[in-house]
């Protein structure tokens, strides 16, 4: 069976390929290129370059495979910059999972499996967030993942499309070492960034209502998000009833603290981080519960916090090598 990624060149997106070969499904990547990496497409992928902006070339791109479900990471994924770039945002996210969904039912394509994000959430006062919690978006970004789930069910009520939603928080660590986490937003890469530079990571806020004083979240490795996307596409192949939306998380989360603490072990670099004032808006805790997806599509995190930081910084390391 052929399955169809989008964004199956980002860092995400590319582990999620790598996964579905490994549970022998043939994979097309479609990716613009704008954030995702060629060399990041795995080899024996078929890559179509292109953009969910532009109907036609979806239509060649379906018409030339026999594609038996889609993937659908494509996206603008910066949710601070999006309250700067709105439009650029929905654009992205919302017409162009609209373009893809249109694509589908003209080629008669019958499941999709959507990365959505916690960020429909926001800035929720549940320690831990389940799938009933009320979704609250605080951002042009939030906002669309939020938009993106309700096009995919409206069009599933209106064509019998099977499909689910996946929403994670903080994907982090690496299941090769030549694909890393590229974003200059996320909490890894600039520790590492840090570290390399010889300056000293911060964390912002240490008087919060945790158990050491930092923010306390919930990561999960890239390896674990990416196997959950191929076990709800499987389920979905088989003609499985899904949920139409499943949290992937640990349900106990990490402290920023112990992040660090982490991250000097596994670099070898000592280091005592800069203690800054708290950010407004940062909640204290928020980690999400895995149950449902635990029950329904098999999957639990496998992968510890170490297993994450160090696969994280070999990547990291490998990649600054290969920009050389």
């Amino acid at each position: 069976m052929t399955w169809l990624v989008t964004g199956g060149a980002g860092y995400i997106g590319s582990h999620v390929a790598r996964a579905l070969m490994e549970d022998s499904h043939e994979v097309v990547v479609i990716d613009d290129l704008s954030s995702g990496r060629r060399e990041f497409v795995p080899d024996g992928a078929t890559f179509e370059e292109g953009s969910l902006l532009d109907p036609l070339f979806l239509k060649e791109a379906f018409a030339r495979h026999d594609v038996a479900g889609v993937i659908h990471l494509a996206g603008f994924k910066y949710a601070g910059v999006s309250v700067e770039w709105p439009l650029h945002t929905y654009f992205q996210n919302v017409t162009g999972t609209g373009n893809l969904l249109a694509a589908m039912e003209a080629a008669s394509v019958p499941a999709i499996v959507f990365s959505s994000s916690a960020a429909v959430y926001g800035n929720t006062a549940a320690g831990v967030v389940t799938e009933a919690t009320p979704t609250n978006p605080e951002s042009p970004y939030g906002e669309s993942k939020l938009i993106g789930e309700w096009l995919i069910a409206d069009q599933a009520r209106a064509t019998g499309l099977r499909h689910t939603s996946l929403r994670y928080f903080n994907v982090v660590g690496s299941g090769t070492p030549d694909v890393s986490d590229t974003s200059p937003h996320n909490l890894f890469p600039l520790v590492f960034e840090a570290l390399k530079e010889g300056s000293t990571p911060k964390i912002f806020g240490t008087t919060y209502a945790t158990p050491d004083g930092s923010c306390v979240r919930d990561y999960v490795h890239v390896s674990d998000v990416a196997a959950a996307h191929v076990a709800a596409a499987r389920k979905l192949q088989d003609g499985a009833e899904l949920g139409a939306v499943y949290n992937l998380g640990s349900g106990s989360g990490v402290s920023v603290r112990e992040i660090m603490a982490e991250m000097a072990l596994a670099t070898g670099i000592q280091f005592s981080p800069q203690i800054c004032a708290a950010r407004p808006g940062d909640p204290a805790r928020i980690v999400a519960s895995g149950e449902l997806a635990r029950r329904d599509i098999g999957w639990e995190p496998r992968h510890s916090l170490r297993d994450m930081i160090s696969s994280a910084w070999t990547a990291a390391g490998n990649q600054a090598t290969s920009t050389l």
